[in-house]
This record gives C-alpha cells, sequence and structure tokens, in this order.
C-alpha cells in the first residue's frame, strides 16, 4: 500500500480538488485507490449509503476514484455551531459539542480512531490519497496535531505542498510553511505544486528556481486556473468567489440563495451553476435579491442564532414583500424550519436561545431533538409525477403541523413517509432532503414551472449534473497529467 499526502499552505488552496485530481488520474490508470482526510472542520456534509456522516469533499473524492464513501475516509468532522464551539463527529456519529480549547485537550484521545481508520483503507486499496486541513505551519494548532505534519509523522507519508497563486503571496507562502516546520516534517515535504495559476508559466522560472535552492525541494508543477469545473466545493470561501451569470435571455431564472453566518451544504445548489438561463448568486443582504425569482434559505448549522441574524437584516419583512409579489422562496432543512412558525431547541443543541418564533410561511413547529437523522433517502413528488429520485437528510429536529401538505413521498425500509410541505399557493415550500437539485429532472422540471408562472418560455435543458460531474473529474486527471512532472509524482509515490 503506498500513499501521499496534499498539504495546502492555506484553506482553499485547492487541496481538495487536487486530491480529486489525483484519485482520478491513478483510477484510470487501474490502481485502485481511496481519500482520506484525518480531521475536517466544514458545515457541508454527506450521508453515507450506511448511514454515517463525513465531509462532502471526501464523499466527492470518492466519486472521483469511483468507489463507495465510508465514514473511515473522514473519521472526525467539526461542524461549527457557534463562533466557539463545533459539534465533534466521530466515525460518522454525533459525540459532543466542544469549545475549541476542549477539542484541544482530546484530540489526543481521538487519534487512535484516525490511526484505525487509515489502516483499514491500507488494508482495501492500493493507494490512499489523504487531505490535509489548513495549514500545516499554524503554530497554535500544532499540538496533538491529528491533521496534517502530526499525522503525516505516523506513516512516514511524503508529503506535496499546494498553494494558491490566484490570491497572491504563494512563493512567500511556501517558505513561510517550510520555514516553520520542524526537521522532520521538513523531510516529509517532496515538493511544492502551484495552483491556479493564470498566464504564461515560464515567467515563473526565476521564482521557482529560488525556492527550489532555498528549500532544497523540487517544484512538481504549474496548475492553470481551470473554470467551468462543477464539482461540489467544500470551503465557505467559494461562497464569496463563485456566481455564475448565463448569458441573460428573457428565460433566465433569477435565484438568489441567502449567505447564511452558519450555512451548511450549500453544494446543494451546484447543479445551476451548469444550467443555461439561471442566473445564481449568494447573497447577504435583502437589496441584492430585488431582481429576484426565487430566494433560497439554506440548510444551516444553528437555525435560532442564523433567524436572528435574518431578522437583523432584514430579510423577514422583505420576505414577506417577495412572496406577496409573487417571488418562491424555498427553505432547505434549516432553511425549511425557518419558514414554519416556531423553532424550539429545549436540549439547547445548537444555541442557547431556546426558543424563537419562524417566519410563520408555513403552519408548522420544528423541536431540535437530541438524536440525528442520518440516511439515505428514494423519493418522488407528491403527485407521483416524477419518480426514482435520490437525496439524503441531514438534521437535528422534527418537524411537525396540524395540516398535513407535504411535497415529497418518501421511501425507506420498505416503508412510506412523508417530507416537506407547500403551501396553498404553490409557491413557498421547504425540504429536509439535501442533494434535491443533483436530479436532473426535477431540477429541469422544476425551473421550467417557474419559467411558465413568470410567463417565460420552456427551456430545453440537455445538461446532466451527473454526466458532467464525471467529465470534470477526466478533465481534472488530464489537467493534472499535463501539469505535474508525472515521473516525479510517480517516484514521490512509489508506483
Amino acid at each position: 500500500m503506498k500513499s501521499i499526502m496534499v498539504q495546502g499552505t492555506s484553506s482553499h488552496a485547492g487541496k481538495s480538488v487536487l486530491v480529486a485530481a489525483i484519485l482520478r488520474f491513478l483510477k484510470n490508470r487501474g490502481i485502485s485507490c481511496a481519500p482520506f482526510k484525518p480531521q475536517n472542520m466544514a458545515l457541508n456534509s454527506f450521508v453515507t449509503y450506511d448511514g454515517y456522516e463525513i465531509g462532502r469533499a471526501q464523499a466527492m473524492q470518492a466519486e472521483a476514484a469511483k468507489i463507495i464513501p465510508s465514514r473511515e475516509m473522514n473519521p472526525v468532522l467539526l461542524k461549527p455551531t457557534t463562533d466557539q464551539k463545533a459539534q465533534v463527529i466521530v466515525l460518522g456519529k454525533p459525540w459532543k459539542n466542544l469549545s475549541a480549547r476542549e477539542y484541544v485537550d482530546v484530540k489526543k484521545r481521538l487519534k487512535k480512531v484516525v490511526i484505525d481508520s487509515f489502516e483499514y483503507l491500507k488494508s482495501k486499496y492500493d493507494v490512499v490519497v489523504v487531505e490535509g486541513a489548513g495549514s500545516p505551519a499554524e503554530i497554535n494548532l500544532r499540538k496533538n496535531d491529528i491533521a496534517n505534519m502530526g499525522f503525516a509523522k505516523i506513516f512516514n507519508i511524503p508529503v506535496l505542498i499546494v498553494g494558491d497563486i490566484d490570491r497572491g503571496g504563494v512563493y512567500a507562502s511556501f517558505y513561510g510553511t517550510y520555514a516553520l516546520l520542524s526537521k522532520k516534517e521538513k523531510n516529509l515535504i517532496k515538493g511544492f505544486i502551484i495552483n491556479k495559476f493564470r498566464g504564461d508559466k515560464s515567467l515563473l522560472k526565476e521564482a521557482n528556481e529560488f525556492i527550489e535552492r532555498k528549500t532544497k525541494k523540487p517544484m512538481l508543477g504549474v496548475i492553470p486556473f481551470i473554470k467551468d469545473i462543477h464539482i461540489p466545493e467544500e470551503d465557505g470561501v467559494a461562497l464569496s468567489l463563485r456566481k455564475t451569470s448565463s448569458s441573460m435571455s428573457r428565460n433566465t431564472v433569477r435565484i438568489r440563495v441567502i449567505k447564511l453566518p452558519r450555512i451548511s451544504n450549500f453544494t446543494d445548489f451546484a447543479p445551476f451553476f451548469g444550467e443555461k438561463d439561471v442566473d445564481i448568486e449568494y447573497i447577504s443582504h435583502p437589496n441584492e435579491a430585488e431582481d429576484a425569482h426565487v430566494i433560497i434559505i439554506p440548510g444551516t448549522k444553528n437555525t435560532i442564532e442564523d433567524l436572528v441574524f435574518l431578522r437583523k437584516r432584514g430579510f423577514e419583512r422583505f420576505l414577506k414583500d417577495f412572496v406577496n409579489r409573487g417571488g418562491y422562496l424555498i427553505g432547505i432543512c434549516g432553511g425549511y424550519q425557518m419558514l414554519g412558525e416556531w423553532v424550539e431547541d429545549p436540549y439547547n443543541m445548537e444555541s442557547d436561545i431556546s426558543k424563537m418564533k419562524g417566519f410563520g410561511f408555513l403552519p408548522l413547529k420544528t423541536v431540535i431533538t437530541k438524536e440525528k437523522q442520518l440516511k439515505q433517502v428514494i423519493f418522488e413528488t407528491i403527485d407521483g409525477k416524477i419518480k426514482n429520485l435520490h437525496g439524503y437528510e441531514i438534521h437535528m429536529g422534527r418537524t411537525e403541523g396540524d395540516d398535513f401538505s407535504p411535497i415529497f413521498k418518501v421511501y425507506g425500509n420498505n416503508e412510506l413517509s412523508y417530507d416537506g410541505y407547500i403551501a396553498a399557493n404553490g409557491r413557498v415550500w421547504g425540504s429536509y432532503i439535501h442533494g434535491l437539485f443533483d436530479n436532473d429532472i426535477f431540477r429541469i422540471n422544476w425551473l421550467n414551472n417557474i419559467r411558465k408562472s413568470f410567463g417565460m418560455d420552456e427551456v430545453k435543458s440537455d445538461f446532466s449534473y451527473l454526466r458532467n460531474k464525471e467529465e470534470a473529474y477526466n478533465k481534472l486527471a488530464e489537467v493534472f497529467e499535463r501539469s505535474i512532472n508525472i515521473d516525479m509524482f510517480q517516484r514521490i509515490l512509489g508506483v
């Protein structure tokens, strides 16, 4: 079994996508491989087919490797609930809510879980590609580190350092990272990779040689800035960097997703970035949604406190006016909870606030429970016209109402249940199901129904999100092979 680790000079340096590229590159050469991230901090998560929660990036990377995601691929997942606390997911299940200081004290106990998970993957695959977290040079996080060099040293794993040149300061970041490491950690570094470069690579020759002389480590390659790659991104930085505006036409549907402070699973909306005649943007203020046809309140790790945020920003009055003007208002997971009349957190699982009045668009009450719902689901629209849809649920809450107007029929364990609620006007609805819009037939039909209601023409879309992701993984692998010194990479990996 061989392994290699991708660490970054910072968050959003491109670690997750580079790992996916390496995995597809190896898979296309007949090498069985798997992703691994010892510790991840993210509010974007995924439910495995056996009901465990892992980081969304590891599910994406497993897809690139053409394997089924498992909980061992991300044994420790941190989901921030406030600025000071996070829910700690261990081997796919909630363990404890801990402060940053409390988590530092328990990291040593989690090392065995991380080691056992890696050993499990080692026994199943020829190569395990490991992703680091943030930067290995964060001095304040070095104690009992299990995410970066602390993990690499346990198994003596060769490390590649990737830096984002598009953000500036990449050479200072390379050298600064190297300088802050111990001698043993420096020995594990086998090379640097520049990511997201725009321009003539020959202009970097002298700078690359300078870094090689200063660190005695090779520059493995320069990866260009890749456009139109529609795969789910995990890092929240993407919310401020990514916006799509298709060639605007009279049939363009304008979708605005509210960028909540504790937004989770914003990957739910990735499919819209590939659709023609759709303009989608993440917004923070009501005035950014004046021209919207659709406003979506996404998932959140803290429903009540994000409700407070929306009220302070003036969204409550704006959303009521928006719906009265004929706009569509959608809530997914936590956003669905907000659309009801009350949200209660009696055990203070997410917030110190025990009860909060919702927006009141739907006659529902949500109670945040101690047990988390984690499951893959197969579902269909309530009228039965669109069937065999796939998604997943991740939520700590039970939503109920006296009225009964669900939007989906859900099948699981040979049982029929119902999900969501749709208002009588048909323009306000919510659902607990993540991955709704990954389903091409549902997404395209939904968009055309919106167009029809606004007097637009139907748009025939041939965009397949799943097919597009497959093409994206192969493109990533091709770009990786063209941009990297492959002979040197294979020698480092030992294959």
